[in-house]
């Protein structure tokens, strides 16, 4: 339980600051066509995914310090920086094939399937 406990505050933190930093984006960048908000968020949250990744190779993080910053404060932060580790260590580990189809099934599935249900839920 404790571990949970460590992650939904990590996940709050993490929401909080998403909050923040896109608020503070757009502050300095509104009427842009572009979504940078978001488009920053994911970027940042790539970015301390990176970090964090190799802090944890390099130093063996404890499991409640990596659960926290990863799981936690970045899967609040964006789920995106998941997605480009998960993406990066099956690179690293030569799995083109996989990554690929992962990067790519993500993006098109996602937006496939966010249009459709937005489309069933207009229609109810």
């Amino acid at each position: 339980m404790k571990l949970e406990c460590l992650i939904a505050l990590g996940g709050g933190i993490g929401a909080l600051l998403r909050y923040k930093f896109g608020a503070w984006v757009l502050s300095y960048f509104h009427g842009w066509q572009f979504p940078l908000a978001t488009f920053s968020v994911n970027i940042l949250g790539c970015l301390l995914a990176g970090v964090l990744l190799g802090l944890h190779e390099k130093f063996a993080l404890s499991e409640s310090v990596r659960l926290f910053l990863m799981v936690g404060l970045l899967g609040g932060f964006t789920t995106f920086s998941a997605f480009g580790v998960e993406s990066v260590q099956l690179l690293r580990r030569g799995e083109y094939l996989i990554a690929s189809a992962n990067v790519l099934l993500s993006v098109l599935c996602g937006l496939a399937i966010l249009f459709i249900a937005l489309k069933t839920t207009r229609s109810l």
